[in-house]
């Protein structure tokens, strides 16, 4: 089982690389394009599972109203937006980015 898991992991890590700096994608954008569907919860454990050799832009990815999740990498909250905003990623007042303007058109191009 632990190589299934490896394996849909890997289909995650894939799309995520695919984000572009400056963009976000959801969890549940994540899983649709990685043929997961319905599955935003197991981007979620893919992307806490992250091994740390690897380049995943991780915090590129926040939940679909546009906040980052405060399960989110522990105390990686403040870095994660910090990393957005120093890619040009902009939050309003309430903490939320707008999914319009910032969003990755990703599901496009499905795996």
């Amino acid at each position: 089982m632990a190589s299934k898991k490896n394996g849909l992991y890997e289909k995650i890590y894939a799309v995520v690389e695919r984000i572009p700096s400056g963009m976000v994608a959801t969890y549940g954008q994540i899983a649709r394009v990685a043929g997961l569907g319905g599955q935003a919860r197991l981007v979620g454990y893919a992307l806490r599972n992250l091994p740390s050799e690897r380049d995943v832009p991780w915090h590129r990815v926040i939940n679909a109203q546009g906040r980052i999740s405060q399960g989110s990498r522990g105390e990686g909250v403040n870095i994660q937006r910090q990393w957005l905003e120093e890619e040009g990623v902009e939050f309003d007042l309430k903490g939320k980015v707008d999914l319009d303007r910032f969003g990755w058109e990703g599901d496009l191009f499905p795996l």
